[in-house]
């Protein structure tokens, strides 16, 4: 049995836990309980890290509402915990907001993206480095993933390797320390929660679109119709826990 630290960044919105639970119910989902113990510690609310990783295998960070541009101290906190964590080799994988965090916390910098949200079902391109690396191991070069985000990792922390990128985010995986990685997109999600995701944010989604030039009432319609299964997201997770632990 494996024991998983989960830091909670965050909460869905009401009506997508109504519909498909929140951020840490598609952790425990797609990875499945068999060999995996998970703690949920809610980071967002206050919850302390504890003061050692200690009796960890591995720490997981969710996505988030909040910025990494916008710096509250319990991210200070959790970003704190997750590099002394993966400086003393537990692994540690940050997701998304998590790979923001973990990218401020090396010396990189997090703004907001110039082509705005990406969200839906994507395609991203695994590097040199992504391709040997064993996060990716059983995986083809380009992977199709779930993904909403505003902010990315504009700026490296030197001394971090890229893993993969697309045309819209350069920066949708690093590997920060030999047991550390970030991915910008979301593993954890499958396609329910994407398009709870789509529905609840349908009226910005569709207000942003109209704002660069696009015609009314098409993004949202666009982006329900592409949305795929994206078995990588569980083979990612997997690959983490398995060959970094």
């Amino acid at each position: 049995m494996k024991n998983v630290l989960l830091l909670k960044a965050g909460e869905a919105a009401a009506s997508v836990r109504l519909s498909v639970g929140d951020y840490d119910r598609w952790f425990l989902q797609t990875v499945g309980l068999s060999g995996y113990r998970f703690d949920i510690l809610p980071v967002h609310q206050g919850a302390q890290p504890p003061a050692e990783g200690n009796g960890y295998d591995a720490v997981m960070m969710t996505g988030s509402p909040a910025s990494v541009t916008q710096l509250e101290p319990w991210m200070e906190r959790a970003a704190e915990f997750m590099v002394n964590a993966a400086e003393r080799g537990i692994p540690v994988l940050g997701v998304c907001f998590g790979h923001q965090l973990l990218a401020h916390a090396y010396g990189g910098r997090v703004a907001r993206s110039p082509l705005g949200r990406e969200i839906g079902t994507v395609e991203v391109d695994l590097t040199e480095a992504g391709r040997a690396d064993p996060l990716f191991r059983g995986l083809g070069p380009r992977l199709s993933v779930q993904t909403t985000h505003e902010d990315m990792v504009a700026e490296t922390p030197q001394g971090t390797v890229v893993l993969a990128g697309n045309g819209h985010t350069a920066v949708q995986a690093l590997a920060f320390r030999p047991c550390s990685r970030g991915v910008q997109f979301h593993p954890e999600v499958q396609a329910d929660a994407m398009r709870a995701l789509i529905q609840a944010r349908a009226e910005k989604l569709e207000a942003e679109a109209t704002s660069r030039g696009l015609i009314p009432g098409e993004r949202v319609p666009r982006l329900l119709a592409g949305i795929a299964p994206t078995p990588s997201g569980r083979q990612i997770l997997v690959n983490f826990l398995e060959h970094f632990t």
